[in-house]
């Protein structure tokens, strides 16, 4: 069988379970497989594939099929440009969290004096390898999975921050000392409500760490939990962000202006929906 026969068979199992992308996916498992970029699949389109690679691509084949995320089968997503490893220890980094961080430098560009970041919920670590990269800071990057904290370790290294990043395993802010002040906390944190996970993609809700996707009955403990002692670790002036769900916005609005945080505002994502708190807490603690 050759490379074009094997592809179009692959897309076609792949339409048939359900997956929208079937091409893409079906060229992504093949190039992981065998490390041939889309250039060399276009000219060597009739070459012949040899048994045991056949075999080899039939089973990731059958994993995507049954609704195995892709990543996880890779092992790895694009995130600001970057290659981080992933596994089902971690949720797969996504979009929303690109636009959170894009947020994040446009109220704390580089030089405007951060000199500490917290990461709460790291999972895979993408925020602190990017505030580390971006800032120059270091950076506490906190979870409550050692499986997590082991990805987001390995990601350190691939990106040459773990001179600037701490890991802390722990329950938010429970496993730091109190007296620990940040100018700048960010997060990501559970945010689904739990009688909406099974409504999610199979990929997401079979597949994806149900630590890191559920954010209690209303979607909103996790973040309450956040907003309620997050001022106690900040610097005055200091700035919180976190990612919230589409239908949240008014909710934690309401929530950061009760407990006296000042620039409360939710800026709407790239479609146009809510999805990045941004806050200060101007007063000393």
């Amino acid at each position: 069988m050759n490379i074009d026969d094997l592809l179009a068979a692959a897309a076609l199992q792949l339409t048939r379970a359900g997956i929208e992308d079937s091409d893409l996916d079906a060229r992504l498992l093949f190039q992981h497989l065998t490390a041939m970029t889309r250039s060399q699949l276009v000219l060597h389109g009739r070459q012949s594939v040899d048994d045991r690679t056949i075999e080899q691509y039939r089973q990731l084949v059958v994993q995507r099929s049954q609704r195995i995320p892709l990543q996880y089968l890779t092992g790895s997503q694009e995130f600001w440009s970057l290659d981080f490893i992933v596994s089902p220890a971690v949720l797969i980094p996504r979009p929303e969290t690109e636009f959170l961080l894009e947020r994040v430098l446009a109220a704390c560009p580089p030089g405007c004096g951060i000199s500490s970041c917290l990461d709460l919920c790291t999972g895979s670590g993408v925020i602190a390898v990017v505030l580390a990269k971006e800032l120059g800071c270091p950076v506490t990057a906190v979870d409550l999975s050692e499986a997590a904290l082991a990805i987001a370790a390995i990601n350190l290294n691939r990106h040459q921050v773990a001179g600037q990043v701490t890991l802390v395993c722990g329950d938010l802010f429970a496993a730091l000392n109190k007296s620990r002040k940040f100018d700048l906390i960010v997060s990501n944190p559970p945010y689904i409500a739990d009688d909406q996970i099974d409504q999610l993609e199979p990929e997401v809700r079979a597949a994806e760490p149900y630590l890191a996707l559920s954010g209690g009955p209303t979607g909103l403990g996790m973040i309450e939990r956040i907003a309620t002692k997050a001022a106690g670790y900040l610097n005055p002036g200091g700035w919180i962000f976190l990612e919230i769900g589409a239908d949240q916005k008014n909710a934690v609005e309401t929530l950061f202006r009760a407990l006296r945080y000042d620039e409360v505002r939710v800026i709407d994502d790239w479609a146009g929906r809510p999805r990045v708190l941004q806050a200060r807490y101007a007063r000393a603690n």
